[in-house]
């Protein structure tokens, strides 16, 4: 493998993310082991996408940019990225937010779960030994611990950290999930992934993280990203009880 090929792909979504775009690009393709960059970008008023194609002329074959006409929603962006890393053949596909609240230097340790340790969906966990979370209010450090019990709760789920958005997939995963039928937009889509490669017999760990709170920015979590996790979660596992999943191979 020379130093521009790769096997795994690092899905960005950005919208005026101006301040940390530069930074956390550079940091991905500071790591020892290569990994290519994909970012979604949701027509930043900010100049977001100038910044990535500037640095798209540094790195012409690691960096790679969509553009969309607007903000249409997180889930939305990581199934048109899915879909566009599925059709370029990488084997393990990441989620990651660009704000650095996901540390870059913990994508190799995702990496290994799924490419040497045998996971299939390897989540990188705030919850699974302890609460790591760092400059979170704590109502929001609460509610999101909470969500990821109830979560749990209704829906059976064996996984600690049910809302996390830092992930590795391996290829048959994307490619085994029917993404046109994925429903949710916001944060209520990470627990629906989950919940899918699950059903489907996909097999799933957590790597213990340190989450930090964006410095720069601004965050893009609300009340009805957070009612739709609440109310979709039910709804998730109503639609279960009538729809057949067929087995991973």
């Amino acid at each position: 493998m020379n130093t521009q090929t790769s096997d795994s792909i690092v899905i960005i979504p950005t919208y005026n993310e101006r301040e940390n775009i530069e930074k956390i690009i550079r940091a991905v393709f500071a790591l020892e082991k290569v990994f290519h960059i994909l970012i979604i970008e949701d027509g930043s008023p900010d100049g977001t996408a100038t910044i990535v194609k500037g640095l798209q002329t540094e790195f012409p074959e690691r960096l790679f940019m969509i553009e969309r006409k607007g903000k249409l929603g997180l889930g939305t962006a990581y199934i048109t990225g899915f879909k566009w890393a599925l059709e370029h053949h990488y084997d393990y596909i990441f989620e990651m937010d660009a704000d650095f609240s996901h540390n870059p230097a913990d994508l190799p340790r995702l990496y290994e779960a799924c490419s040497t340790e045998g996971a299939d969906v390897a989540i990188g966990s705030r919850y699974v030994s302890g609460v790591n979370v760092v400059n979170w209010p704590m109502g929001r450090v609460l509610m999101s611990y909470f969500a990821s019990k109830y979560v749990r709760f209704i829906t059976g789920l064996p996984i600690h950290d049910t809302t996390a958005g830092f992930k590795c997939y391996r290829h048959k995963v994307l490619e085994t999930i029917n993404l046109d039928k994925i429903r949710f937009k916001g944060y209520a889509f990470q627990i629906e992934m989950k919940f899918t490669a699950y059903k489907l017999g996909f097999k799933i760990t957590e790597v213990p993280v340190i989450f930090i709170n964006r410095e720069l920015g601004t965050s893009k979590m609300n009340s009805s990203i957070f009612g739709e996790a609440v109310f979709g979660v039910i709804r998730l596992k109503i639609h279960s009880w009538f729809h057949h999943y067929a087995q991973a191979k």
